[in-house]
């Protein structure tokens, strides 16, 4: 099973995530911030995908793309989002953030973005 990382410090976006990818094999963790995000990455070598929010307590999305670089982890993250600042977006590709996505989302929407970051080989 792939696992996916959600980090986001709203309980209902972890759930509308859970239950956009619901029945598509994957599987997910959950981290209400950045900090917990950053432990989970270090953590687990296997994770496919992380889907991080910008503002968060403690560690921020931007923060944690950064962080997430300087340890070489070769994970892609993309930011789930209410942000629209193109400097923002800007400054996360900078970073090293591979798309953004920006809430309230369509679950098939979001479905189709993992799916392009996480080529489907039977398992998923």
């Amino acid at each position: 099973m792939k696992t996916i990382l959600v980090v986001d410090d709203s309980e209902t976006v972890r759930h509308q995530v859970r239950a956009a990818l619901a029945g598509k094999g994957y599987g997910i963790i959950e981290c209400v911030d950045g900090v917990e995000g950053l432990d989970a990455i270090r953590s687990n070598d296997d994770l496919v995908l992380v889907l991080c929010d910008v503002d968060m307590p403690r560690m921020n999305g931007l923060k944690l793309v950064a962080e997430v670089k300087r340890l070489g982890k070769p994970v892609p993250i993309l930011m789930l989002t209410t942000e629209v600042d193109p400097a923002l977006v800007r400054r996360a590709r900078e970073l090293g953030c591979k798309g953004w996505i920006v809430k309230p989302f369509k679950p098939t929407l979001l479905a189709a973005a993992v799916k392009k970051f996480v080529p489907t080989d039977g398992n998923a």
